[in-house]
């Protein structure tokens, strides 16, 4: 507001801070009343200090009676949100009418606008989102699965992410409370039965005391208790104390329930110890999960199912080490034969089976670098796989590998700085990405350069689920005076500078409300990373034109530049996995990161993980930056030729040679005559004798269907 203390105390405005909420020092607070006719409470949360005031001063003597606002003004309004936190966004308003209205010497108010939220695009890509999802081969994918007409509840853990999938699956509860609001509205429901998901982990910390309470309510219940060896939410912790899953089945019997049935993926490993578990309980591969599910609930009573399958994550860690053995099996799709039609993904539920374009549309393929074995996604009804015993993955060879990384470095020595940050505040660096990617160690990164160079940062990083594959947002903030750091998250429209690593979170509301026009640069990866959606939609569109059209609007299409890192890193480093990285060599070199070369060198080598190739993957990105010609000399050849059929006349000549290969020359030739007969047909009624869209799609999708394979 362009306020000082000095004006503020020529207006006769007061400031108060509060040390301590709660019970609030009172003759402190008297002095400072004395003679003020009103005083605004800003505070978070619920009116504590507020109600203290009030309560003091109702019967206070004459000239300590001054009206108390904050949560309602002095009318009555609602003033200050008791909901979220109030950063300064939330509150300049307020305050600057609140100070219009004291003193006119205060009215400040034309400079609210550059910190409100702005008018945001609305479009297609509105419901394109990055929402967490279970890993490639969880065993919440199966297990969290009902039979049809029933619903479930989930508990605390990753399997309460099957809420917002299709596994009518509903409700929230505190952990150990599991099923106990069904003990309550159970007898006055039409339902006659409930699932109930619950953790191993939540089981051994208070779960079982849930299970107690339902038997003792009589309740119809079955709870599927899910053990998967680790907390698997926070990173993959090992559980407190250790239960297997025998004891378990002892202990829930001891609880009385009346009916125990195990389900594992390896339900083998139990022949040998049947005799350790309650008489009653039944042994069952998790191919028969459906079947396990519509036996338990026609049981009355509480009934227990326990899923035993390791966390994925875990399976991958402990591989990674040799404490577990590591199947010498593959799959893989035949793209060929692949229809696109998605079953792998509905089978599976599994994140690697991801989307790929081809020039006969699009098709799938399973990401080796992602998945985690757990091979149901060849469950479907599909002759494209094509399994694979005994071998291993062949690391891509990048074009920088040995002799290339001498050139590179050649080029890098001849690339000039960008120009030097002109420090005169804080400098706001908002960067966003996919969770599980490196985001949280480019903000970590930045936060050590920045100290390396004795300049002072706050990163604050917004995580949720993250580590499943959600949004995350990293605030980095830089200044050279540790004063001008009063808050770590960047506010509304003022971050300097943008490194959007993925486009659907870096064109989400959160992200673009830190975002002003004509002063924010925003950096976009277009790299497309598929969403959840493509699983159960097999044609769902990222929307990326509309995504970018949306960070444009924020930020004006001078402000935004884009480039795939993806592309980049795989094709001259031979992995993804250095991506985000590439984005922050990049970014630098286009002087969107106040910060010196050695201190952003040095902070890569300071994290000793992949030091080489870290350096490496930043080096490509400032190249990529500032000469894009030296690419393609470091390429040594053109960029790959495009996909088959640019024009309506090459994509029929090229259908009509698949078919004929497919089958003969007949086969062709009716392919021939009907899209003929069809181009005919629409230039006589267009006129147009080159942009024919319907011929085109008929030519596409005809040649789709006459090639359909045999086995459907």
């Amino acid at each position: 507001l362009e306020l000082s203390l000095d004006d503020l105390a020529a207006a006769g405005v007061r400031l108060y801070k509060v040390g301590l909420s709660f019970p609030i020092e009172q003759t402190r607070m008297i002095d400072f009343a004395r003679d003020l006719a009103q005083i605004l409470v800003i505070e978070e949360k619920a009116p504590i200090v507020e109600g203290q005031l009030r309560d003091l001063f109702y019967n206070g003597p004459h000239g300590v009676r001054p009206i108390i606002t904050g949560k309602r003004d002095a009318l009555g309004a609602e003033q200050i949100s008791s909901i979220g936190e109030l950063r300064p966004s939330r509150l300049i308003e307020t305050v600057a009418n609140w100070l219009a209205q004291h003193s006119p010497a205060l009215d400040r108010r034309h400079n609210v606008v550059d910190f409100t939220q702005p008018q945001l695009l609305s479009n297609a890509a509105d419901a394109v989102k990055r929402i967490p999802y279970f890993c490639s081969g969880c065993p919440h994918n199966t297990s969290t699965r009902v039979p049809q007409g029933s619903r479930a509840q989930p508990g605390i853990g990753c399997h309460f992410m099957a809420s917002w999938m299709d596994r009518a699956t509903s409700g929230q509860i505190q952990m150990g409370g599991e099923g106990v609001d069904w003990a309550g509205h159970g007898p006055f429901s039409r339902t006659p039965h409930l699932f109930q998901n619950l953790g191993d982990g939540t089981y051994y910390h208070s779960g079982y005391l849930a299970i107690r309470q339902s038997v003792a309510a009589q309740s119809n219940i079955t709870y599927k208790i899910l053990f998967n060896e680790a907390v698997a939410m926070t990173g993959g912790q090992p559980v407190d104390g250790t239960l297997p899953v025998d004891a378990m089945a002892r202990q829930v019997e001891a609880e009385g329930v009346k009916a125990l049935a195990i389900v594992s993926d390896n339900i083998a490993q139990y022949d040998a110890i049947r005799n350790r578990f309650p008489a009653y309980t039944t042994f069952h591969d998790r191919d028969k999960l459906d079947q396990v599910q519509r036996m338990l609930r026609d049981v009355p009573g509480v009934t227990v199912l326990i899923y035993q399958q390791a966390c994925a994550a875990v399976k991958r860690r402990r591989r990674k080490k040799g404490e577990m053995a590591d199947p010498a099996k593959r799959l893989f799709i035949n793209q060929t034969v692949c229809e696109g039609c998605g079953d792998c993904g509905v089978q599976s539920n599994c994140l690697s089976i991801m989307p790929v374009e081809t020039e006969f549309g699009r098709k799938r393929a399973i990401n080796q670098s992602s998945c985690n074995k757990d091979y149901t996604c060849a469950k479907g009804f599909c002759p494209s796989f094509v399994v694979v015993n005994g071998g291993t993955l062949r690391k891509r060879a990048g074009v920088l590998r040995d002799a290339g990384s001498d050139a590179l470095a050649a080029r890098i020595d001849q690339l000039p700085p960008p120009a030097a940050h002109a420090w005169s505040g804080p400098y706001d660096l908002l960067v966003t990405g996919v969770g599980g990617t490196g985001i949280i160690t480019v903000g970590a990164l930045l936060a050590v350069a920045a100290h390396l160079e004795h300049k002072f940062s706050s990163v604050l990083d917004f995580m949720g689920f993250a580590q499943k594959g959600g949004a995350v947002l990293s605030f980095v903030r830089f200044a050279e005076q540790r004063e001008h750091l009063n808050q770590v998250r960047i506010d509304t429209q003022q971050a300097d500078a943008f490194l959007a690593c993925d486009l659907v979170v870096g064109a989400s509301n959160d992200a673009l409300q830190t975002v002003r026009h004509g002063r924010t640069r925003i950096l976009a990866n277009i790299h497309e990373t598929p969403i959840p959606e493509s699983l159960r939609n097999p044609d769902a569109d990222l929307h990326v034109e509309a995504l970018l059209e949306k960070m444009r609007h924020a930020a004006g299409a001078e402000w935004v530049e884009t480039f795939d890192a993806q592309e980049l890193a795989e094709q001259f480093l031979g992995d993804t996995i250095v991506s985000n990285i590439l984005a922050m060599g990049y970014a630098w070199q286009r002087g969107l990161i106040p910060l010196g070369l050695r201190a952003m060198i040095r902070a890569i080598e300071l994290n000793e993980v992949a030091v080489d190739m870290n350096k490496m993957a930043f080096n490509l990105g400032r190249l990529a930056a500032a000469d894009p010609q030296a690419l393609n000399a470091l390429r040594g050849a053109a960029a790959p030729a495009g996909r088959a059929g640019t024009t309506v006349d090459e994509l029929i000549a090229h259908r009509e040679a698949h078919l004929h290969a497919y089958q003969d020359a007949a086969y062709a030739r009716r392919y021939r005559a009907l899209v003929d007969r069809l181009r005919g047909a629409e230039q006589a009624l267009s006129g147009a004798q080159d942009k024919l869209p319907l011929t085109e799609k008929v030519a596409f999708n005809f040649a789709k269907l006459m090639a359909y394979k045999d086995e459907y």
